[in-house]
């Protein structure tokens, strides 16, 4: 059967250029973007409450949606913000299975709908979003710029909001500094007083006359009639005839007030080089191609901006996610290429070129089987799979080489070619087999990884697996086919043939040599190999390998945050933002910059955008990296002692944005209690602790200061003497200040809200706005502070709540080279325990975020990784019906370990989760090695050899694929380690850690190993 499909040379090629063209194709077809669409698992709930306090949010919305989600399960937090105006709320559920996920969702809805009878009758319906990888972060953010600040601008953006939205591949576009439509009537105070007129009594007339009615229908004569009547008017000069209702007279609105065609309050204003902008933020959709998205994005900019002159608009790209996509794509692509030209290398080091040349092309049989199935499994062609490939492409011809080497040594011995395969399969199959089953149950238990890192990295060990079971068809059937027709023959070798056949004797012989002597000296032996290993802990636990979790690339991308005092107008706020922008600039050389946009009222963070007048930003778009320009973080130490002293802003500080999973700031601690004072004095009291400890920097919290406020209370003897209905008195204090939106209507595709309002005045003290009289039931004016009772203090900017208590947290970031986040986390929680617990007692620290997360995974890696050991013994126990083999062969973990740990400590590369994940998957690589040393040894020994011959025999006879196997894994990864293709700071230090333990575990496996079976298997036959 296995020489008929040898034979068969028609079937195996025609095989291998099928699965060759589909991979192609599939691969062409894979969507691009930069890291893999995983469902965080979270919810966000945002409701709104116009013109309410922090306070009011809190008590009137806020806690009646907690209380609502309260009961619903799996819930791992809740988080909350009320500040002014708007509640949001973020829920984040434990890691769980899909299904149980739609289900709490549904739940989610249901009792947010069920809660939203006890929320007040001004508030929005809640907003409930899903936040995913794909639609947590901007594809592209596009900036609508014009000469001036006006209606053009805004129907323009609006008109290209709605163009956008329509792009295949769009979610949703959120925008920034867009304002709806209004139609305002603005109150002339002086004129209503004069005339004796309620403020109110306008607002119930605008109502009454601006609706629509639909009367029904009439027949006349044979003839059906439909009888309408239109009272709505989206022209101003058309609303400004409206007469007062029961005004004693015609008094029309023109008379009393202006009408104007304008926008709502704003609460956010963007700048791009100092022109007007709105920003536009698109959102992808999970199954969107990123690479595809942007460019249908930039042909609609090209298009739009062919129409300037005519739109009186242009459009820019400010940030672009294609920029980082495509080098982290390119980047894993130039390694992957560099190391398949060191793969072809090494095998035609060892076994010429033919041999490697058809080694070699099993390369791309094997991952073009890969991407089809990826494809076919509705996976994208990101950054994670990419590693996935680039770590698997030096393992995907170890079985290939220990099956062509089996072959090669018997042709160079005359075998027959169909003889040599055969015997070849039957002698290292079973090995060979094992090998890869082992390396599968290293990894496959990581796609078990709970935590948003397990979905970040789970397409690492499935392509692993795909590609080495479709690499044991290739090394089973399609190499020993392509061997028999290439038809190779070494009866006549050639002079290179000869050197090689020299070479390899001599590594033979002196690989020997230092066996034998190995052998003679045991204890010595295994004493330096347990002294290594001890030594490597050590340099551990000393602090000499730093330990940065979470170690990523920075974008090309990065905010510089300003944040003003809380009684700071929004259009001071923008000034002081652009003041800003004039000294970042000044840092920016013209190689390094491609766009800087600037905008106040929003300030985005590591976790959740801050809103408010006080709140400026400014991003910072760069240019890819190339030798001329600089890197983010020189950029930004270049600047910071300029920018961060600026006279006006609270504070000043810079936001790196970078690559990988979602994390927050290294030390991020919510400091938690029922008193927000104390909650307070607690937060400040730890950020002056916090300026002791050296190497941290950009230290704050998410406490906003409020400004001050005027609470007024009704005088009921005073409002019931003079006659005025209570909602009279109320709704004039509204009518003041932000007015009332009476009626809307649609007007240019948007819908158009009527507002009536008192035109903006020049208040010199807050008690000028009670002058206001009102008419009483007598027709007298009475000042509104004779009804009313006024209270001043501060208000507060947002009240936090983590987990149902309020909250504030404290975050900073570290410096590069200093303390690592584990101990910067312990050496806070010591000092608050000596300096600060007894002065707040009824205060608790939450360390949850970025630490939760390293337990999480810490905990679970070292599960998953005895369970990997755990399946590995299983398979090398039933290959070897042995006991005491497989540990022979485990050993080989530790000397691994100690590799990664010295090829860390050589390099400065720091001990990350993406690391400690590579570690795990070389504990499958490296037992591959022993395998094939151990079964050769078994198969010696049961042909009568003593255990010492057996030893010597198997180890000379398989140091040269050994060498093979482990150089070509090696050779596969060393461009990523050392960044002949492009540096990674995420995925280098994983490809280092697989080659300094690779190579450090096969030079001692090729010693300790034969050793250990000596010593064991003499026992065992004596």
């Amino acid at each position: 059967m296995l020489q008929r499909l040898l034979n068969n040379h028609v079937l195996a090629n025609l095989t291998f250029v099928l699965v060759l063209m589909i991979g192609a194709i599939a691969y062409m077809m894979l969507p691009r973007q930069q890291d893999p669409t995983i469902n965080f698992n979270w919810i966000a709930v945002t409701t709104a409450l116009p013109g309410a306090t922090a306070q009011d949010v809190e008590l009137r919305v806020t806690n009646p949606l907690e209380d609502a989600v309260r009961s619903i399960s799996d819930i791992r937090f809740v988080s909350s913000n009320s500040r002014e105006g708007i509640s949001s709320m973020l829920i984040r559920f434990e890691d769980i299975d899909d299904r149980t996920f739609d289900k709490h969702v549904s739940s989610i809805r249901r009792e947010i709908q069920n809660a939203e009878a006890d929320l007040p009758a001004e508030a929005t319906d809640p907003f409930i979003l899903e936040i995913t990888s794909s639609n947590a972060f901007p594809s592209v953010m596009v900036a609508v710029t014009a000469l001036s600040d006006g209606d053009n601008l805004r129907q323009q953006a609006v008109n290209i909001e709605q163009d956008l939205e329509r792009l295949k591949g769009v979610e949703r576009v959120d925008p920034v500094a867009l304002d709806d439509p209004e139609l305002q009537v603005n109150l002339n105070l002086d004129r209503l007083q004069a005339l004796g007129i309620s403020p109110t009594q306008v607002s119930d007339s605008v109502a009454l006359w601006f609706r629509d009615v639909s009367a029904g229908s009439v027949n006349v004569g044979d003839q059906g009639w439909l009888v309408r009547l239109a009272g709505r008017n989206a022209e101003a000069d058309k609303v400004a005839e409206i007469p007062l209702v029961g005004a004693g007279g015609d008094i029309r609105l023109q008379r009393i007030a202006d009408v104007v065609r304008s926008h709502e309050k704003s609460t956010q204003l963007a700048r791009v080089d100092g022109r007007p902008a709105v920003m536009m933020a698109v959102m992808k959709k999970e199954s969107a191609n990123t690479l595809e998205l942007v460019e249908r994005v930039k042909s609609y900019l090209d298009e739009r901006n062919q129409l300037e002159v005519q739109t009186g608009v242009r459009l820019l790209v400010i940030d672009d996610q294609t920029v980082p996509t495509r080098e982290a794509i390119t980047l894993m692509q130039n390694n992957a290429s560099i190391g398949l030209l060191l793969v072809l290398l090494v095998a035609w080091l060892f076994l010429g070129m033919r041999i490697a040349i058809l080694t070699a092309i099993g390369i791309p049989f094997i991952l073009a089987g890969t991407f089809w199935v990826l494809w076919s499994m509705g996976e994208t062609l990101n950054v994670v799979a990419l590693l996935g490939v680039v770590i698997v492409l030096g393992m995907l011809v170890d079985d290939a080489v220990v099956v062509v080497e089996a072959i090669y040594y018997r042709l160079q011995h005359g075998t027959h070619p169909m003889e040599a395969a055969i015997e070849s399969l039957q002698e290292v199959a079973q090995p060979v087999a094992s090998a890869v089953l082992t390396t599968m149950a290293a990894f496959l238990p990581l796609m078990l990884l709970p935590g948003i890192l397990g979905d970040f990295m789970r397409v690492i060990p499935m392509v692993v697996t795909i590609a080495l079971a479709i690499s044991l068809i290739e090394a089973f059937w399609m190499l020993p086919a392509h061997v028999l027709v290439a038809k190779i023959r070494f009866d006549k070798p050639s002079r290179t043939q000869l050197l090689r056949q020299k070479m390899t004797s001599n590594i033979q012989r002196f690989y020997l040599r230092l066996l034998v002597k190995t052998l003679r000296r045991p204890i010595i032996t295994l004493s330096s190999i347990v002294l290594l290993f001890m030594g490597s802990i050590g340099l551990i636990g000393s602090g000499q390998i730093k330990m940065d979790f979470f170690a990523s690339d920075p974008l090309r991308l990065f905010y510089v945050n300003v944040q003003m005092p809380p009684d700071i107008p929004l259009e001071k706020t923008l000034q002081k933002v652009l003041e800003v922008e004039q000294r970042v600039k000044a840092h920016l050389n013209p190689e390094d910059v491609r766009a800087v946009a600037s905008y106040a009222g929003q300030m985005f963070t590591e976790m959740e955008p801050f809103f408010g007048d006080q709140y400026g930003q400014i991003l910072v778009g760069l240019k890819p990296k190339s030798a001329d320009n600089r890197d983010v973080d020189e950029i930004i130490e270049a600047m910071r002692e300029d920018v961060t002293r600026i006279a006006g802003p609270v504070r000043v500080s810079f936001l790196r944005m970078a690559g990988g999973p979602p994390v927050s700031k290294p030390i991020s601690v919510k400091i938690r209690g029922d008193d927000y004072q104390e909650i307070r004095q607690a937060a400040s009291d730890m950020q002056a602790m916090l300026l002791d400890l050296p190497g941290v920097k950009d230290i704050g919290d998410d406490a906003g200061s409020g400004r001050m406020s005027m609470t007024l209370k009704p005088d009921y003897t005073a409002i019931a003497a003079a006659g005025l209905n209570p909602s009279q008195v109320l709704r004039t204090v509204q009518l003041l200040v932000d007015g009332e939106v009476v009626a809307d209507m649609q007007s240019k595709g948007r819908k158009l809200e009527v507002r009536v309002k008192a035109a903006t005045q020049a208040y010199q003290n807050i008690n000028d706005l009670l002058l206001f009289r009102l008419p009483d039931h007598q027709g007298r004016m009475i000042p509104l502070n004779a009804l009313v009772s006024a209270e001043y203090a501060e208000s507060i900017g947002n009240i936090r709540h983590y987990n149902f208590r309020r909250a504030i947290t404290v975050d900073a970031d570290i410096e590069e080279g200093g303390m690592d986040t584990v101990q910067a986390n312990a050496w806070l929680l010591d000092n608050w325990n000596k300096q600060l617990q007894a002065k707040y007692p009824a205060i608790n620290l939450d360390f949850s975020g970025e630490l939760d997360d390293i337990q999480e995974s810490m905990d679970s890696i070292a599960v998953l990784f005895l369970f990997g050991v755990g399946l590995m013994y299983l398979i090398l126990g039933t290959q070897f019906s042995s006991y005491w083999q497989p540990f022979m062969i485990l050993a080989t973990v530790p000397m691994a370990f100690t590799g990664v740990v010295l090829g860390l400590w050589v390099t400065g590369n720091p001990l990350s989760l993406f690391t400690l994940y590579g570690v795990v998957a070389l504990a499958g690589i490296a037992v591959n090695a022993a395998i094939v040393l151990i079964s050769a040894a078994n198969q010696r020994l049961d042909k009568g050899m003593s255990v010492l011959h057996a030893t010597l025999y198997a180890s000379r006879r398989r140091v040269i694929p050994i060498l093979i196997t482990s150089l070509t894994t090696i050779a596969g990864l060393f461009s990523l380690a050392t960044g002949l293709g492009g540096k990674s700071l995420i995925w280098g230090p994983v490809a280092t850690s697989i080659v300094s333990g690779l190579a450090f575990s096969t030079i001692l496996t090729l010693f300790v190993v034969p050793l250990l079976y000596r010593l064991f298997m003499k026992r065992s036959v004596g």
